[in-house]
């Protein structure tokens, strides 16, 4: 798997990869981490993929981190 491009944002980690003729699209936010794949073929190019990482969707990343958050935090506390 190779690194295409870090790409900065204040609120989750991003990072693109490329493997198997396929974008990687790595987001992370403390110990979660979310991962979206999209053929090659479906993009113009890294531009293209980076194009998807709008305002919208990092908005929906962020309250799918929050949910994954909670989840976790109350199988936690169920199990101790």
């Amino acid at each position: 798997m190779r690194v295409v491009a870090d790409i900065p944002n204040p609120h989750v980690k991003i990072t693109l990869h490329s493997y198997n003729n396929k974008y990687i699209i790595k987001l992370e936010k403390a110990n979660l981490e979310q991962i979206y794949k999209i053929e090659e073929t479906e993009v113009m190019g890294d531009e293209g993929v980076i194009a998807l990482l709008d305002e919208d969707f990092i908005e929906a990343v962020v309250n799918r981190f929050i949910d994954m958050r909670d989840a976790f935090v109350s199988t936690l506390r169920r199990h101790n």
